[in-house]
């Protein structure tokens, strides 16, 4: 990437955040992440509150990328095949027809995940993973751009089937876009006679265009010390004692295309530490498994990674190749 390049797509990314605030009003920071995952060709795990914005922020960025998207509410009840689509026999033509289910969307809201069965869970992540639907031994490639935003309720757990440590490993990122402040929620207030799905925004840029930057954000320059601070920071991860498993290598590498996304939109061609220490709580903190006692003595993920950068010391020079 040249510093033009960054600074175009730093333009860019400036004004789909600012498309997307129209509708999630005075969240810039958790639509940043948003758009980060998208163009680091991955997914957003949100666990909020019902009523903060998720559908709502799913739809505007489809629109935002002249892309399609679709919302899937899960229930115990809801099979695979209702998701990935089924093969329905045409008595016409005496053939199998495939119709497609809602998964096959640019950006595709998994409304309350945990509620699904694990087998319909399990049919959405092996999605999100292979970027394809096999059904009946034929395969169909998903849309491109294609990005999954999961919700996740950290209430009402009854009847609810937790996402398996390995699932959860999936997401790019995990974010909460929480309640909006007095000043945001006097704007709302003044649009209630608006109903949500009546409110859109304007076209920034063509599906093709997300495909370009996200093959740009990948030239993104990391020094050999960046990736040696993201080493670092993952092996402090599994030796501290109150967690139980660490960071995988696949979250060290989510962390490195991540921080390559959010270099660009900040209008550089290069990785710095502050990128890193940014990124580092939304892409990892979900990927860390606590000791049972850490737990039951109020230890979260976040205090465990912001005690773990206080003792990893940055890089401060580059290292020679």
């Amino acid at each position: 990437m040249t510093p033009e390049q960054a600074a175009w797509f730093s333009e860019t990314f400036a004004r789909l955040v600012a498309n997307v605030e129209k509708v999630l009003l005075g969240k810039t920071a958790v639509i940043r992440l948003g758009f980060v995952a998208l163009f680091s060709e991955g997914h957003l795990l949100l666990e909020d509150f019902p009523g903060t914005g998720k559908t709502s922020f799913a739809r505007a960025m489809a629109q935002s990328v002249r892309g399609t998207s679709n919302r899937v509410q899960f229930t115990p009840d809801l099979l695979p095949g209702d998701i990935t689509g089924v093969s329905i026999y045409d008595q016409r033509s005496g053939a199998f027809d495939f119709h497609r289910g809602p998964v096959f969307a640019n950006i595709v809201l998994a409304d309350e995940i945990n509620r699904a069965s694990p087998k319909t869970q399990a049919a959405l992540l092996e999605v999100m993973e292979e970027g394809r639907v096999t059904v009946d031994g034929v395969t169909h490639p998903v849309s491109a751009p294609f990005m999954v935003i999961a919700t996740q309720n950290p209430i009402e757990q009854a009847g609810t089937y937790r996402l398996p440590e390995a699932q959860l490993d999936r997401f790019l990122m995990k974010a909460s876009i929480g309640y909006p402040d007095h000043a945001s929620t006097l704007r709302i207030l003044e649009g209630a006679g608006t109903k949500a799905h009546d409110v859109t925004v304007p076209e920034i840029v063509t599906s093709d265009v997300v495909i370009d930057m996200a093959g740009l954000a990948r030239t993104v320059h990391v020094d050999p010390s960046i990736n040696d601070y993201v080493s670092r920071l993952v092996d402090a991860t599994r030796s501290t004692t109150e967690v139980r498993l660490g960071a995988s290598v696949r979250g060290a590498l989510a962390l490195v295309r991540a921080a390559k996304t959010f270099a660009a939109a900040n209008g550089r061609h290069y990785v710095v530490p502050d990128d890193i220490k940014m990124l580092v709580e939304p892409v990892l903190a979900h990927r860390l498994v606590l000791d049972a006692e850490a737990e039951f003595d109020g230890v979260t993920a976040s205090s465990i990674i912001s005690q773990i950068l206080i003792e990893t010391p940055p890089p401060t020079d580059r290292q020679a190749v």
